[in-house]
C-alpha cells in the first residue's frame, strides 16, 4: 500500500515584474548610469562596463545589494540606490513601460481559475508602486512584494516566494506554488523555495541556457505561456 498523495493544484502563482509581466526597454541599464554617475563613475569607463556586465549578471537581485557589492560601502550604496530608484521612477513616470504582451490577460486567467498570483520585484516599494501605476495595475492582483516586504532579503533568497505562501494562505505545501521569471535569481528563489514549478520566460534579461542551469523546471517564450502550462501539469496528475 502506497500513501495517499495528494493531487497537486498550482493555486499561488509568484510572479516577477520587470522583464516578465513588464517590458521595460532597458531601463535598468539606463537607471543605473544615472546612479553611478552621481558616485563619481564616468559612463564609458572600464570602472563603468565592469560594473554595468556586473549589473546585468545580477538582475533580479535585489537592487540595494547589487550596490553593496559593487561599491562597498554601505553610505554610498545607499546614495547609488536612491539615484537608481529615482531614475527609474523618472522613467516609468515618462511611459516608457509596457505589459508584456499577454502577461495581463495571463493574470487574469489564472485569477478566474480560482488561483492567488503575486507580483514580486527586487525594486523597492516606491519603485514597485510607480511600475503599477504607470500600467493601471493597482488592483491586479491581490499582493505584491518586494525585498523590504520579505525581511529585507530578495533574491536569490526565496523570502518573497515563501512571504507570498505565509500572506495569503493559497496553498498548503510548497509544492502547489508556481514561481516565473526571466532571470537565473528568479530561478534560484523559486528553486529554493520548493516551488512546483519555477519557470522561465525568455523575455527579459537571461536565455535559456542560463535559465535551466540556475533550476528552471519550464523554459517558456513568456509568461503568457504559463496558464497553459499549469492547467496541462495539473490534468495529467
Amino acid at each position: 500500500m502506497t500513501a495517499y498523495e495528494p493531487k497537486t493544484t498550482y493555486n499561488l502563482v509568484v510572479l516577477d515584474m520587470a522583464g516578465t509581466t513588464v517590458a521595460d526597454g532597458g531601463l535598468v541599464e539606463r537607471a543605473f548610469a544615472s546612479a553611478a554617475g552621481r558616485l563619481g563613475v564616468e559612463p564609458g569607463s572600464a570602472e563603468h562596463a565592469t560594473m554595468l556586465d556586473y549589473v546585468r549578471a545580477t538582475m533580479g537581485e535585489s537592487k540595494i545589494s547589487v550596490f553593496r557589492h559593487l561599491f562597498g560601502d554601505e553610505a554610498k550604496a545607499r546614495t547609488a540606490n536612491t539615484a537608481f530608484e529615482e531614475a527609474y521612477g523618472s522613467l516609468v513616470d515618462g511611459g516608457l513601460i509596457a505589459p508584456v504582451p499577454g502577461a495581463r490577460e495571463a493574470v487574469e486567467r489564472l485569477a478566474a481559475e480560482g488561483r492567488t498570483v503575486v507580483l514580486s520585484t527586487g525594486f523597492a516599494r516606491v519603485t514597485q508602486d510607480a511600475i503599477l501605476a504607470a500600467l493601471g495595475w493597482q488592483d491586479l492582483v491581490p499582493l505584491t512584494l518586494c525585498p523590504a516586504d520579505a525581511g529585507g532579503r530578495g533574491r536569490p533568497y526565496p523570502d518573497m516566494v515563501l512571504s507570498a505562501l505565509l500572506r495569503t494562505g493559497a496553498v498548503d505545501s510548497v509544492r502547489d506554488i508556481a514561481v516565473a521569471g526571466d532571470t537565473s535569481y528568479d530561478m534560484l528563489s523559486g528553486a529554493r523555495s520548493g516551488a512546483g514549478i519555477v519557470a522561465g520566460v525568455l523575455t527579459g534579461a537571461h536565455d535559456k541556457e542560463a535559465l535551466a542551469a540556475a533550476g528552471a523546471s519550464h523554459v517558456l517564450g513568456s509568461v503568457a505561456e504559463l496558464p497553459d502550462v499549469i492547467a496541462e501539469l495539473e490534468a495529467a496528475e
